[in-house]
Protein backbone atom coordinates (compact mmCIF):
# COMPACT_ATOMS: atom_id res chain seq x y z
CA UNK A 1 0.00 0.00 0.00
CA UNK A 2 1.20 3.53 -0.77
CA UNK A 3 2.65 4.91 2.46
CA UNK A 4 3.57 8.32 3.85
CA UNK A 5 6.18 8.57 6.61
CA UNK A 6 5.92 11.95 8.36
CA UNK A 7 9.35 12.01 9.98
CA UNK A 8 12.73 10.99 8.57
CA UNK A 9 16.07 12.66 9.29
CA UNK A 10 17.45 11.92 5.84
CA UNK A 11 19.85 14.85 5.49
CA UNK A 12 21.22 14.30 9.00
CA UNK A 13 22.08 10.72 8.05
CA UNK A 14 23.72 11.87 4.83
CA UNK A 15 25.69 14.78 6.30
CA UNK A 16 26.51 13.75 9.89
CA UNK A 17 26.49 9.93 9.60
CA UNK A 18 28.07 10.19 6.11
CA UNK A 19 25.67 7.70 4.56
CA UNK A 20 25.03 7.62 0.82
CA UNK A 21 21.31 6.95 1.01
CA UNK A 22 21.12 6.06 -2.70
CA UNK A 23 22.75 2.74 -1.85
CA UNK A 24 21.11 -0.42 -0.53
CA UNK A 25 21.01 -0.63 3.26
CA UNK A 26 23.32 -3.65 3.21
CA UNK A 27 25.97 -1.61 1.38
CA UNK A 28 25.61 1.34 3.77
CA UNK A 29 26.01 -0.94 6.78
CA UNK A 30 28.94 -2.87 5.33
CA UNK A 31 30.91 0.35 5.04
CA UNK A 32 30.37 1.07 8.74
CA UNK A 33 31.77 -2.21 10.07
CA UNK A 34 34.17 -1.42 12.88
CA UNK A 35 33.13 2.22 13.33
CA UNK A 36 32.31 3.20 16.92
CA UNK A 37 31.61 6.94 16.71
CA UNK A 38 27.82 6.41 16.69
CA UNK A 39 25.89 3.75 18.63
CA UNK A 40 23.97 2.66 15.53
CA UNK A 41 26.90 2.15 13.16
CA UNK A 42 26.23 -0.75 10.82
CA UNK A 43 22.59 -0.96 11.95
CA UNK A 44 20.81 1.44 9.57
CA UNK A 45 17.34 0.57 8.29
CA UNK A 46 16.65 3.55 5.98
CA UNK A 47 17.77 4.18 2.42
CA UNK A 48 16.08 5.51 -0.69
CA UNK A 49 15.94 2.03 -2.32
CA UNK A 50 14.30 0.68 0.85
CA UNK A 51 11.70 3.45 0.71
CA UNK A 52 10.89 2.48 -2.87
CA UNK A 53 10.71 -1.19 -1.95
CA UNK A 54 8.16 -0.35 0.76
CA UNK A 55 6.13 1.91 -1.58
CA UNK A 56 6.87 4.81 0.78
CA UNK A 57 6.68 7.50 -1.86
CA UNK A 58 6.22 10.62 0.25
CA UNK A 59 8.04 11.59 3.45
CA UNK A 60 8.38 14.57 5.71
CA UNK A 61 12.15 15.08 5.74
CA UNK A 62 13.99 17.26 8.21
CA UNK A 63 16.63 19.84 8.63
CA UNK A 64 18.00 19.75 12.17
CA UNK A 65 20.73 21.70 14.00
CA UNK A 66 20.55 22.56 17.68
CA UNK A 67 22.11 25.64 19.28
CA UNK A 68 23.61 24.90 22.69
CA UNK A 69 24.38 27.53 25.30
CA UNK A 70 27.64 27.12 27.32
CA UNK A 71 25.78 25.38 30.16
CA UNK A 72 23.93 22.95 27.85
CA UNK A 73 25.57 19.48 27.80
CA UNK A 74 23.63 18.31 24.72
CA UNK A 75 25.44 18.04 21.38
CA UNK A 76 24.93 20.99 19.08
CA UNK A 77 26.34 24.18 17.61
CA UNK A 78 27.83 27.06 19.59
CA UNK A 79 26.03 29.82 17.69
CA UNK A 80 22.73 30.15 15.85
CA UNK A 81 24.69 31.15 12.75
CA UNK A 82 26.62 27.87 12.80
CA UNK A 83 23.37 25.97 13.25
CA UNK A 84 21.83 27.85 10.30
CA UNK A 85 24.84 26.99 8.15
CA UNK A 86 24.44 23.33 9.05
CA UNK A 87 20.82 23.34 7.89
CA UNK A 88 21.90 24.98 4.64
CA UNK A 89 24.35 22.14 4.05
CA UNK A 90 21.50 19.72 4.64
CA UNK A 91 19.37 21.65 2.15
CA UNK A 92 22.19 21.37 -0.39
CA UNK A 93 22.07 17.58 0.00
CA UNK A 94 18.34 17.52 -0.74
CA UNK A 95 18.96 19.66 -3.81
CA UNK A 96 21.71 17.27 -4.93
CA UNK A 97 19.30 14.34 -4.59
CA UNK A 98 16.74 16.22 -6.68
CA UNK A 99 19.34 16.91 -9.36
CA UNK A 100 20.17 13.19 -9.40
CA UNK A 101 16.49 12.29 -9.87
CA UNK A 102 16.36 10.53 -6.48
CA UNK A 103 14.03 12.93 -4.66
CA UNK A 104 11.44 15.61 -5.44
CA UNK A 105 10.40 18.45 -3.18
CA UNK A 106 6.64 18.77 -2.58
CA UNK A 107 5.64 22.21 -1.32
CA UNK A 108 2.16 23.04 -2.60
CA UNK A 109 -1.15 21.41 -3.45
CA UNK A 110 -0.47 21.12 -7.18
CA UNK A 111 2.87 19.44 -6.56
CA UNK A 112 1.29 17.12 -4.02
CA UNK A 113 -1.43 15.94 -6.40
CA UNK A 114 1.02 15.39 -9.25
CA UNK A 115 3.36 13.38 -7.04
CA UNK A 116 0.60 11.20 -5.61
CA UNK A 117 -0.66 10.51 -9.12
CA UNK A 118 2.85 9.51 -10.20
CA UNK A 119 3.18 6.99 -7.37
CA UNK A 120 -0.34 5.59 -7.46
CA UNK A 121 -0.97 5.49 -11.20
CA UNK A 122 2.36 5.32 -13.07
CA UNK A 123 3.57 1.73 -13.15
CA UNK A 124 6.04 2.28 -15.98
CA UNK A 125 8.96 3.42 -13.84
CA UNK A 126 10.59 1.51 -10.99
CA UNK A 127 12.88 4.39 -10.02
CA UNK A 128 10.36 6.99 -8.96
CA UNK A 129 11.66 9.97 -6.99
CA UNK A 130 10.90 9.99 -3.27
CA UNK A 131 8.73 13.03 -2.59
CA UNK A 132 9.72 15.06 0.45
CA UNK A 133 8.07 17.84 2.41
CA UNK A 134 10.73 19.90 4.17
CA UNK A 135 10.40 20.31 7.94
CA UNK A 136 12.64 21.97 10.54
CA UNK A 137 13.04 19.93 13.72
CA UNK A 138 13.83 22.50 16.40
CA UNK A 139 13.85 26.18 15.43
CA UNK A 140 17.18 27.07 17.06
CA UNK A 141 18.91 27.42 13.68
CA UNK A 142 16.66 30.34 12.69
CA UNK A 143 19.06 33.16 13.56
CA UNK A 144 16.02 35.39 13.96
CA UNK A 145 12.37 35.18 13.05
CA UNK A 146 13.11 36.88 9.73
CA UNK A 147 15.02 33.79 8.61
CA UNK A 148 11.73 31.89 8.55
CA UNK A 149 10.66 33.75 5.41
CA UNK A 150 13.96 32.83 3.76
CA UNK A 151 13.34 29.19 4.66
CA UNK A 152 9.74 29.32 3.44
CA UNK A 153 11.00 30.60 0.09
CA UNK A 154 13.18 27.49 -0.35
CA UNK A 155 10.31 25.21 0.56
CA UNK A 156 10.14 24.84 4.35
CA UNK A 157 6.56 23.84 5.16
CA UNK A 158 6.59 22.66 8.80
CA UNK A 159 8.45 23.68 11.96
CA UNK A 160 8.80 22.03 15.35
CA UNK A 161 9.86 24.94 17.61
CA UNK A 162 11.80 22.70 20.01
CA UNK A 163 13.80 19.48 20.05
CA UNK A 164 15.60 18.13 23.14
CA UNK A 165 16.35 20.43 26.06
CA UNK A 166 15.99 24.21 26.31
CA UNK A 167 15.61 26.06 23.03
CA UNK A 168 15.81 29.60 21.76
CA UNK A 169 12.11 29.68 20.83
CA UNK A 170 10.53 26.94 22.97
CA UNK A 171 11.37 24.32 25.56
CA UNK A 172 11.69 20.72 24.42
CA UNK A 173 11.91 17.16 25.69
CA UNK A 174 13.25 16.94 29.27
CA UNK A 175 13.02 20.73 29.66
CA UNK A 176 10.28 22.79 31.27
CA UNK A 177 8.75 26.19 30.70
CA UNK A 178 6.70 28.20 28.25
CA UNK A 179 7.77 29.60 24.88
CA UNK A 180 8.31 33.27 25.64
CA UNK A 181 8.30 36.38 23.40
CA UNK A 182 10.62 35.01 20.70
CA UNK A 183 8.50 31.87 20.49
CA UNK A 184 5.30 33.87 20.15
CA UNK A 185 6.86 35.92 17.35
CA UNK A 186 7.88 32.69 15.63
CA UNK A 187 4.35 31.29 15.86
CA UNK A 188 2.88 34.51 14.47
CA UNK A 189 5.24 34.40 11.48
CA UNK A 190 4.51 30.71 10.92
CA UNK A 191 0.81 31.51 10.88
CA UNK A 192 1.35 34.35 8.40
CA UNK A 193 3.35 32.09 6.07
CA UNK A 194 0.98 29.11 6.53
CA UNK A 195 3.73 26.92 7.95
CA UNK A 196 2.52 23.83 9.83
CA UNK A 197 3.25 23.71 13.56
CA UNK A 198 4.78 20.38 14.57
CA UNK A 199 3.87 19.90 18.24
CA UNK A 200 6.36 17.03 18.64
CA UNK A 201 9.04 17.51 21.33
CA UNK A 202 7.39 20.53 22.99
CA UNK A 203 7.55 20.49 26.79
CA UNK A 204 4.15 20.34 28.44
CA UNK A 205 4.18 24.07 29.22
CA UNK A 206 5.37 25.04 25.74
CA UNK A 207 2.79 22.71 24.19
CA UNK A 208 -0.14 24.41 25.89
CA UNK A 209 1.43 27.82 25.31
CA UNK A 210 1.67 27.07 21.58
CA UNK A 211 -1.93 25.90 21.46
CA UNK A 212 -2.98 29.21 23.05
CA UNK A 213 -1.00 31.36 20.59
CA UNK A 214 -1.23 29.53 17.25
CA UNK A 215 -4.30 29.36 15.03
CA UNK A 216 -2.83 27.62 11.98
CA UNK A 217 -2.50 23.96 10.99
CA UNK A 218 -1.01 21.66 13.67
CA UNK A 219 0.30 18.13 13.43
CA UNK A 220 2.57 15.89 15.50
CA UNK A 221 4.94 14.20 13.09
CA UNK A 222 6.33 11.54 15.46
CA UNK A 223 4.86 11.10 18.91
CA UNK A 224 3.52 8.26 21.06
CA UNK A 225 1.25 8.01 24.10
CA UNK A 226 2.20 8.78 27.71
CA UNK A 227 -0.57 6.49 28.94
CA UNK A 228 1.50 3.58 27.58
CA UNK A 229 5.03 4.90 28.20
CA UNK A 230 5.21 7.44 31.01
CA UNK A 231 7.70 10.06 29.86
CA UNK A 232 7.45 13.76 29.00
CA UNK A 233 8.46 12.96 25.40
CA UNK A 234 5.04 11.37 24.98
CA UNK A 235 1.62 13.04 24.80
CA UNK A 236 -0.85 12.84 27.67
CA UNK A 237 -4.44 11.93 26.81
CA UNK A 238 -5.36 15.58 27.35
CA UNK A 239 -2.76 16.70 24.82
CA UNK A 240 -3.94 14.08 22.33
CA UNK A 241 -7.54 15.26 22.75
CA UNK A 242 -6.43 18.85 22.16
CA UNK A 243 -4.67 17.83 18.95
CA UNK A 244 -7.72 15.88 17.84
CA UNK A 245 -9.88 18.97 18.41
CA UNK A 246 -7.46 20.92 16.19
CA UNK A 247 -7.78 18.41 13.34
CA UNK A 248 -4.21 17.20 13.82
CA UNK A 249 -2.70 13.92 12.66
CA UNK A 250 -0.26 12.18 15.01
CA UNK A 251 2.50 10.01 13.53
CA UNK A 252 3.46 6.87 15.43
CA UNK A 253 7.20 6.65 16.15
CA UNK A 254 9.31 3.48 16.11
CA UNK A 255 12.02 4.37 18.61
CA UNK A 256 11.88 1.48 21.07
CA UNK A 257 12.29 3.55 24.24
CA UNK A 258 9.17 5.49 23.22
CA UNK A 259 7.24 2.30 22.50
CA UNK A 260 7.77 0.11 25.57
CA UNK A 261 7.99 1.09 29.26
CA UNK A 262 11.14 0.59 31.26
CA UNK A 263 13.64 0.83 28.41
CA UNK A 264 17.20 1.14 29.75
CA UNK A 265 19.66 2.59 27.28
CA UNK A 266 22.59 0.28 26.66
CA UNK A 267 20.90 -2.61 28.45
CA UNK A 268 17.48 -3.20 26.94
CA UNK A 269 17.02 -4.82 23.55
CA UNK A 270 13.95 -5.00 21.33
CA UNK A 271 13.73 -8.74 21.99
CA UNK A 272 14.13 -8.47 25.78
CA UNK A 273 11.34 -5.86 25.94
CA UNK A 274 9.13 -7.61 23.36
CA UNK A 275 9.22 -4.48 21.21
CA UNK A 276 7.68 -5.34 17.86
CA UNK A 277 5.38 -3.66 15.36
CA UNK A 278 2.33 -4.77 17.36
CA UNK A 279 3.42 -2.29 20.05
CA UNK A 280 3.23 0.49 17.47
CA UNK A 281 -0.37 -0.56 16.84
CA UNK A 282 -1.04 -0.31 20.60
CA UNK A 283 -0.15 3.40 20.52
CA UNK A 284 -2.13 3.99 17.34
CA UNK A 285 -5.14 2.17 18.76
CA UNK A 286 -5.00 4.25 21.94
CA UNK A 287 -5.30 7.44 19.90
CA UNK A 288 -8.14 5.97 17.87
CA UNK A 289 -10.02 5.08 21.05
CA UNK A 290 -9.63 8.63 22.38
CA UNK A 291 -10.79 10.09 19.06
CA UNK A 292 -13.59 7.61 18.48
CA UNK A 293 -12.36 7.25 14.89
CA UNK A 294 -9.25 6.65 12.76
CA UNK A 295 -8.94 10.20 11.40
CA UNK A 296 -5.98 11.35 13.48
CA UNK A 297 -3.36 8.61 13.16
CA UNK A 298 -0.49 8.10 10.77
CA UNK A 299 3.11 6.95 10.65
CA UNK A 300 6.07 9.14 11.57
CA UNK A 301 8.64 6.42 12.09
CA UNK A 302 11.75 8.46 13.03
CA UNK A 303 13.74 5.44 11.87
CA UNK A 304 17.49 6.11 11.77
CA UNK A 305 16.86 9.22 13.84
CA UNK A 306 20.03 8.60 15.80
CA UNK A 307 19.27 4.91 16.39
CA UNK A 308 19.17 1.75 14.30
CA UNK A 309 18.29 -1.93 14.56
CA UNK A 310 19.43 -1.97 18.18
CA UNK A 311 16.53 0.30 19.14
CA UNK A 312 13.61 -0.39 16.80
CA UNK A 313 11.04 -3.22 16.58
CA UNK A 314 12.71 -6.62 16.28
CA UNK A 315 10.45 -7.62 13.37
CA UNK A 316 11.62 -4.69 11.23
CA UNK A 317 14.74 -5.27 9.13
CA UNK A 318 14.32 -2.14 7.02
CA UNK A 319 11.86 0.68 6.62
CA UNK A 320 10.27 -1.35 3.82
CA UNK A 321 8.79 -3.52 6.58
CA UNK A 322 6.24 -0.79 7.26
CA UNK A 323 4.41 -2.85 4.67
CA UNK A 324 3.56 -5.26 7.51
CA UNK A 325 1.50 -2.60 9.32
CA UNK A 326 -1.77 -2.92 7.33
CA UNK A 327 -2.17 -6.59 8.25
CA UNK A 328 -1.44 -5.87 11.92
CA UNK A 329 -3.99 -3.05 11.95
CA UNK A 330 -6.56 -5.31 10.28
CA UNK A 331 -6.03 -7.95 13.00
CA UNK A 332 -7.37 -5.39 15.50
CA UNK A 333 -10.62 -5.21 13.58
CA UNK A 334 -9.89 -2.10 11.54
CA UNK A 335 -11.36 -1.87 8.03
CA UNK A 336 -9.58 -1.34 4.72
CA UNK A 337 -10.73 2.28 4.81
CA UNK A 338 -9.20 2.69 8.27
CA UNK A 339 -5.96 1.13 7.07
CA UNK A 340 -5.73 3.50 4.10
CA UNK A 341 -6.25 6.45 6.45
CA UNK A 342 -3.39 5.25 8.66
CA UNK A 343 -0.95 4.54 5.84
CA UNK A 344 -1.50 7.72 3.81
CA UNK A 345 -5.06 9.04 3.77
CA UNK A 346 -4.99 11.14 6.93
CA UNK A 347 -1.75 12.90 6.00
CA UNK A 348 -3.14 13.63 2.53
CA UNK A 349 -6.41 14.97 3.91
CA UNK A 350 -4.49 17.16 6.34
CA UNK A 351 -2.20 18.58 3.65
CA UNK A 352 -5.01 19.19 1.20
CA UNK A 353 -6.83 21.25 3.80
CA UNK A 354 -3.72 23.09 5.01
CA UNK A 355 -2.56 23.93 1.48
CA UNK A 356 -5.96 24.62 -0.09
Amino acid sequence: MFTIDAHLDLSMNAMEWNRDLRLPIETINSREVGLKDKPDRGKAVVSLPALRKGNIGLVVATQIARYVAPDNPLPGWHSPEQAWAQTQGQLAWYRAMEAAGEMLQVKDLDGLEKHIKLWQEDNTSEHKPIGYILSLEGADSLVNVGHLEIAHAYGLRAVGPAHYGPGRYAQGTNATGKMGPHGYALLAEMERLNIILDATHLSDESFWDAMDHFNGAVWASHNNCRALVDHNRQFTDEQIKELISRGAVIGAALDAWMMVPGWERGLSTPVSTNCNLEVMIDHIDHICQLAGNTDHVGIGSDLDGGFGKEQCPYDLESIADLGKVPELFAKRGYSNTDIEKLMHGNWLRFLRKAWA
